[in-house]
């Protein structure tokens, strides 16, 4: 018997079978470390960003704009976190919340900076994306909304995952440096 295939299982509300268990699992790692039972390295509690569009263009370089708020893609081999190799963590340019950590980090030689997996699957969100004619996952800060890249099933081993990162949507904090604060909207 063959298994079945997520493209065979309906969409429900958009997510598919994977996405869902996802979100399940998610959830119930977030209510544990809520309760103290467990911890994850980097995890940070965060309520979601929602700020104007002129706070927006007041915070962020256009190019970062482009990227972060209107998704999209800035030219490969145009960043230079594509070649960073310091020890780190890679925050959300538009919040500042983490997304992923330099030990996760590896040169996939595509021109962008990639990652096999992120500092914690509840920092980022996920949604399909079919710009390109074929369907692609694209991610998200969970926090801010913005547009990070796209995530592929050709990375390497552990996960097998390549989260292609636009370098503009991320800022590189060097190991033994303090993370930015959590921007905050403005009341």
């Amino acid at each position: 018997m063959k298994p079945l295939d997520d493209t065979l299982i309906p969409q429900v509300a958009g997510l598919s079978r994977r996405n869902l268990l996802s979100m399940s699992v998610g959830s119930a790692l977030a209510l544990a470390m809520k309760a103290g039972t467990m911890g994850l390295a980097h995890a940070t509690a965060f309520n979601e960003l929602e700020v104007d569009d002129a706070t927006w263009r007041r915070w962020l370089s256009d190019k970062a704009y482009r990227v972060l708020r209107q998704e999209e893609t800035e030219r490969a081999f145009s960043s230079p976190l594509d070649k960073e190799t310091r020890t780190g963590t890679y925050v959300c340019a538009g919040c500042f919340l983490p997304l992923f950590s330099s030990d996760h980090k590896y040169n996939s030689r595509t021109g962008w900076p990639s990652f096999w997996q992120p500092i914690s699957d509840e920092n980022i969100g996920t949604k399909r994306d079919f710009k390109l004619i074929w369907p692609r996952t694209e991610y998200h800060c969970r926090r801010c909304k913005g547009h990070q890249g796209h995530v592929f099933n050709d990375g390497p081993e552990p996960t097998g995952q390549r989260w292609c990162n636009n370098g503009v949507a991320l800022e590189f904090i060097p190991e033994g440096q303090p993370l930015p604060p959590l921007r905050q909207a403005r009341s």
